[in-house]
């Protein structure tokens, strides 16, 4: 198995990006392998990693069907709804919380 090159941080050379870089563009990978990968030394830590692919290889983003519009939005108003009391908190419900703020904490009283 070879190795990939590696690059240091803000060292990668043109041509090269991320998987967010590449978002920015309006790409995405579209199956190819890795290229490089590019790190990040951090202090008493192991280093950060991120991959990089070429960008003369990418494909453009897929377009946003209106399946997928209706599915999202389904997903997005689910993570609103409150297990507990069933209405929708107004907001996303923490995950460390599992439920609305007023059913977490129910006697404490909202500051107007």
């Amino acid at each position: 198995m070879a190795t990939l090159p590696t690059y240091r941080w803000r060292l990668a050379p043109d041509g090269l990006a991320t998987r967010r870089q590449l978002r920015a563009l309006g790409l995405r990978p579209g199956g190819q392998d890795v290229a490089a990968q590019l790190e990040r030394p951090r202090r008493r830590r192991e280093p950060l990693l991120a991959y990089l692919y070429l960008i003369e290889q990418a494909k453009p983003v897929r377009p946003m069907t209106p399946a997928k519009r209706a599915a999202l939005a389904k997903a997005n108003a689910a993570r609103r709804i409150c297990p507990e009391c069933r209405r929708d908190a107004g907001y996303v419900i923490p995950p460390t919380l599992g439920m609305c703020t007023p059913c977490a904490f129910p006697g404490e009283q909202r500051a107007a």
